[in-house]
């Protein structure tokens, strides 16, 4: 019998999560989850609502909004890679723009939109055999989940590595801009009193300053190997 697993990845910004989740699912076939891209889809919600625009920010007159999102994952052929609708839309390629940068540490400080992000994110675990990556997930997500990792770099490495998708992207940005916000949601991160982003007592630390990818999936497959091997189980 294949009995699947839940893989929780978790870390600061930029570190490498999403890279790394992408490449544990295409080598086990799971399906792999970017909880950060539904948090970028709902600030991408609220700029086009123009929430940001008013002084007076009231999550009240967000939630008939908030309460009809629907997300799903679509495999991609031609990019080899999971796209995120959000209402029936593709913003795979939008919600990855420096104005959602700046923006979706404040949204993902909101109980109400973690709350709900947080059971369709649970929902996508109920017959496992998923990676899914964040900043709660091994601690608030899928606290029972088989292997949790965490991802940290230095603050030179992880700008660096933002700033160049940005770049490719086409947007006109700055390395120090880059930079000065990841500090902010570093800082956002792991001091909001909802779910903040801390490393659960199980979970593997993984500093990928100077570790490539091939690296870092060797380490994470020696240590689905111990989990195969120690529970008696195939993955």
């Amino acid at each position: 019998m294949n009995h699947k697993i839940i893989i929780a990845i978790d870390g600061y910004s930029s570190s490498g999560k999403s890279t790394l989740a992408k490449e544990i699912s295409k080598k086990l076939k799971y399906k792999y989850i970017d909880t950060g891209a539904m948090y970028r889809g709902i600030t991408l919600l609220a700029i086009r609502k123009k929430i940001f625009n008013s002084d007076l920010w009231n999550i009240q007159n967000f939630m008939p909004v908030l309460r009809d999102i629907n997300f799903k994952l679509r495999w991609n052929k031609k990019l080899n890679g999971t796209d995120i609708f959000l209402n029936e839309e593709n913003i795979q390629s939008e919600i990855r723009s420096l104005k959602i940068t700046k923006k979706v540490s404040l949204i993902a400080q909101i109980p109400e939109i973690r709350e709900k992000l947080t059971l369709i994110q649970k929902n996508f675990g109920e017959k496992k055999g998923i990676v899914m990556d964040g900043r709660d997930i091994g601690h608030s997500v899928f606290p029972k989940s088989e292997l949790k990792i965490f991802m940290k770099g230095s603050i030179e490495v992880r700008s660096y590595r933002r700033y160049q998708d940005l770049k490719k992207r086409g947007e006109e940005v700055s390395y120090e801009e880059v930079k000065k916000n990841i500090i902010h949601r570093d800082i956002m991160d792991t001091s909001r009193k909802i779910s903040p982003l801390k490393k659960s007592i199980d979970s593997i630390e993984i500093d990928n300053t100077f570790l490539s990818i091939e690296e870092q999936l060797n380490l994470i497959f020696q240590l689905i190997n111990k989990i195969k091997k120690n529970n008696h189980i195939i993955v």
